[in-house]
């Protein structure tokens, strides 16, 4: 069985791939991210601009446009045919400490807009510091704990919506 991959393009447009077809492309590496292509007798510049390769995220420039590149892979579209998600689309509102500890500082406050992986606090345990960050996108609905108190395993410490 071929591997089989759907890439979707600025969220619009589908296109599905086999492994095959990706290999017979006519691209030539001109630098650690930067590409010429030839496809149907056109030249294209190409080059990565953002990648995050767990998600398999991508911003591609081609030529002077932009395209943000999401690919699916053989078991992604096995996933997503029995209807099912490998949860990165469930939401965590919920921050809790993964250990007990001391609060050495808190980073934000409450009705803040963070981002994935912005710094909320840090947290003391076992005589070291551990950054607890944002796990996505969202605003700080309520905080808590405040700076210098000692916190239990698994005890909220960051609301979010």
């Amino acid at each position: 069985m071929r591997k089989k991959f759907k890439i979707k393009v600025n969220e619009a447009s589908e296109f599905e791939f086999t492994e095959d077809q990706i290999s017979d492309l006519d691209i030539q590496t001109t630098d650690n991210a930067s590409f010429h292509v030839l496809h149907k007798h056109k030249s294209f510049k190409a080059s990565v601009e953002k990648s995050d390769f767990l998600k398999r995220q991508y911003s591609i420039k081609i030529n002077s446009n932009i395209y943000n590149i999401n690919i699916a892979n053989d078991l992604d579209l096995l996933i997503e045919k029995m209807g099912l998600s490998l949860g990165s689309a469930q939401l965590i509102n919920n921050i809790k400490a993964p250990m007990p500890g001391l609060i050495l500082e808190v980073n934000v406050q409450e009705g803040a807009v963070v981002k994935e992986g912005d710094y909320l606090l840090v947290l003391e345990a076992m005589k070291m510091e551990n950054t607890i960050t944002a796990p996505r996108d969202g605003v700080v609905k309520s905080i808590q704990i405040k700076k210098g108190e000692t916190v239990e395993k698994n005890q909220l410490l960051i609301e979010m919506e």
